[in-house]
C-alpha cells in the first residue's frame, strides 16, 4: 500500500517541477518601466517568435515557425513600411508567409504605425528591444 502512495507523490513532484519549468521557459520578457507603447506591443505580441533582438526564437523553430529576422537591417532595409502594414495588420497568409498572425483586429493603425518604427530600429547597431 505505501509503494503506490510514494509513486503517486513522486509522479505528483515530478509533473510540477516540469509544469514550473515549462512555465519558466516559455515566459516571455517584461518591457522595462520607461518602455514606450510600440516596444511594450512588441514584446507583447511579437516577441515570442521574432525574439527580444528581433533575430527570432527557439520557441519558434521548437513549431517549426520561421519568423522573419527583423534585428536584419539590411533585410528589413528591403521591406517597405507598408508591406510591414500590411502584414501586421492581415497576417502573413495573404502574402505568402502562412505563420504570422494577423493584429489588424486588436491594433489600431497609430500603435501599427508606432511598431513599424519601432521594427526599424532592431536593426540598428547598439539597439536592443528590451534595454
Amino acid at each position: 500500500m505505501r509503494r503506490p502512495a510514494i509513486a503517486l507523490v513522486v509522479i505528483l513532484l515530478g509533473l510540477g517541477l516540469f509544469a514550473s519549468g515549462l512555465g519558466w521557459v516559455l515566459d516571455t520578457p517584461r518591457p522595462p518601466v520607461n518602455a514606450s507603447r510600440a516596444e511594450r506591443l512588441y514584446l507583447g505580441l511579437c516577441a515570442t517568435c521574432h525574439g527580444v533582438d528581433g533575430h527570432g526564437t527557439w520557441r519558434a523553430t521548437l513549431f517549426l515557425i520561421r519568423p522573419g529576422d527583423l534585428g536584419d537591417a539590411a533585410r528589413m532595409g528591403e521591406q517597405s513600411d507598408q508591406y510591414l502594414i500590411d502584414i501586421i495588420k492581415h497576417g502573413g497568409a495573404p502574402l505568402g508567409r502562412p505563420g504570422m498572425p494577423a493584429f489588424g483586429a486588436t491594433l489600431s493603425e497609430d500603435d501599427i504605425r508606432a511598431l513599424v518604427a519601432y521594427l526599424r530600429t532592431l536593426g540598428s547597431t547598439g539597439r536592443r528591444a528590451g534595454s
